[in-house]
């Protein structure tokens, strides 16, 4: 079994545009290769937004050298990019960008979200590329939410493979190196244990609720982080809860980042902004 090494606190909140209210949990800036090949975890919201007649929402920004990955539970999210790339996500869909070589790209409140306004609830997690594809072609996955498997779970509960595998059902997204991502729901009292890769960085996440690893306990915006070691963790709900589970490869490389650029080293950050400032990383198509 994984052995529990540390449990990540949010550090704070703050606005990203104005549309999308954070807590970061984890940056690239501190632990980069403890994490690896995550880069970020912000959880937006529980929040409630009015009505507007404006959509609220960050505008246009560019990327280099990893992917973002969306997942909304509350709240509709528009996204465009440079590639042609785009759509909506409501509740139960997944967004996975494909920065890469370049890309810029905006996120608004969908037009009908923001016209009712009401519960807005996302996770956005930063995944590293490997320097062997940072610099492939730019994409863009829009994953709705009848093409994510769901899993039942022993003990009650249920998961759905966004990304990986388990217990034999495949996830639709599409990772440049060994990921799995699982959205995981847990009833009061159940107790699950999930078979996790020996090797890989372990991440279980809580959203909502409260649970408890080998009497350790983690409610919401906490994340815990595990051994690389060891195969399986077991995981009681101390409540009705709900968890991202995270596991990946190590890419064992350099981490050098500079805002929405991450690389593996100096050098290629001052390409990247070289490149964009040169517009390099196409453009997004009027609406």
């Amino acid at each position: 079994m994984k052995k529990i090494v540390e449990v990540l606190h949010a550090q704070g909140g703050h606005w990203v545009g104005d549309g999308f209210p954070v807590r970061s949990i984890f940056s690239y800036d501190r632990q980069a290769q403890e994490n690896s090949p995550f880069l970020l975890f912000d959880y937006a919201g529980p929040y409630n937004f009015p009505p507007a007649t404006i959509p609220r929402g960050v505008g246009q920004h560019p990327h280099r050298g990893f992917e973002t990955v969306t997942i909304a539970y509350e709240g509709e999210v528009a996204h465009r990019d440079s590639t042609g790339g785009g759509g909506t996500i409501k509740p139960g869909d997944v967004q996975w960008m494909t920065a890469a070589g370049g890309i810029i790209h905006e996120e608004f409140h969908s037009p009908a979200y923001t016209k009712t306004g009401g519960p807005f609830r996302m996770v956005q997690l930063w995944v590293n590329l490997p320097q062997k594809d940072k610099m492939t072609k730019a994409g863009y996955q829009g994953l709705t939410s009848d093409t994510i498997p769901v899993v039942a779970l022993a003990g009650g509960g249920t998961a759905r493979i966004i990304a990986g595998e388990l217990d034999g059902a495949k996830g639709p997204a599409r990772t440049f190196s060994p990921i799995n991502l699982w959205d995981v729901k847990l009833k009061a009292g159940s107790e699950a244990t999930l078979d996790l890769p020996e090797g890989h960085t372990t991440l279980v996440a809580v959203l909502s609720g409260h649970v408890t690893v080998d009497a350790t306990g983690a409610g919401e915006a906490e994340i815990i982080r595990f051994t690389r070691e060891g195969s399986g963790v077991t995981i009681r709900a101390d409540g009705d809860s709900q968890l991202l589970v995270l596991t990946g490869e190590p890419l064992n490389e350099p981490v050098f980042g500079y805002g929405p650029f991450v690389m593996t080293s100096e050098a290629e950050i001052r390409q990247a902004i070289t490149d964009f400032n040169s517009g390099r990383f196409g453009q997004v198509a009027p609406a």
